[in-house]
């Protein structure tokens, strides 16, 4: 449990601050002209709805877990924390193959257009590296579920609209691209850490 909720909280910190969750709407707002407001109103918008099919999904496989664990003893203490080291170990391997977000000619669609797109493509981009804590908690019980949705939640969206207005500000000065490029690399080490201390804290 302990494991679990500190590697989500890890990994809810870590992607409030990679730039592909909220540099699009930091760049869309630039080009637009939009207000602080206005801009932290869509970052508002747009991570609840990526928080919200996150947690929709997250709930669909924490379902899996549910029966996995009623039907295979040992999966609470093997296969769970098997998937989170392959995870990891897979996004370690995979960090060199990320993706920017390119801005390039002014589209002709009405801002709201804008807004509405933004919200719908975040909505169908949900966090994927959370979902392996969703298999090991629906294991262990809804209650914990229900803890790392709220968790992953108020820790993502406030996180990306925290950022958002900050850098609208020109107040926080950062390497984004590293952070970015980086960000593979930390959430695989995340991963293959709670996995080997899901082997020894259940």
């Amino acid at each position: 449990m302990i494991a679990l909720i500190a590697g989500s909280l890890v990994l809810s910190v870590l992607h409030a601050l990679i730039p592909n969750h909220w540099l699009p709407v930091l760049a869309i707002s630039r080009r637009e002209q939009w207000s602080l407001s206005q801009t932290t109103s869509v970052t508002l918008a747009a991570g609840l709805a990526h928080a919200l099919s996150t947690v929709l999904l997250g709930g669909l496989i924490a379902l899996a877990g549910r029966a996995l664990s009623d039907s295979i003893e040992p999966f609470t203490h093997f296969f769970a924390p098997g998937v989170l080291i392959a995870l990891g170990l897979f996004y370690m391997y995979q960090h060199h193959r990320h993706k920017h977000f390119h801005l390039h000619s002014k589209p002709v669609i009405s801002p709201r257009q804008v807004v509405i797109s933004l919200v719908i493509a975040m909505f169908f981009s949900p966090c994927l590296e959370i979902e392996a804590y969703f298999l090991m908690a629906g294991a262990t019980g809804w209650w914990l579920v229900a803890v790392l949705a709220v968790l992953y939640t108020i820790v993502t969206v406030s996180g990306m609209v925290l950022w958002v207005r900050l850098t609208y500000r020109g107040l926080v000065k950062m390497n984004w691209h590293t952070l970015e490029h980086n960000a593979g690399i930390i959430t695989g080490v995340t991963l293959v850490l709670t996995g080997i201390a899901s082997f020894f804290l259940h």
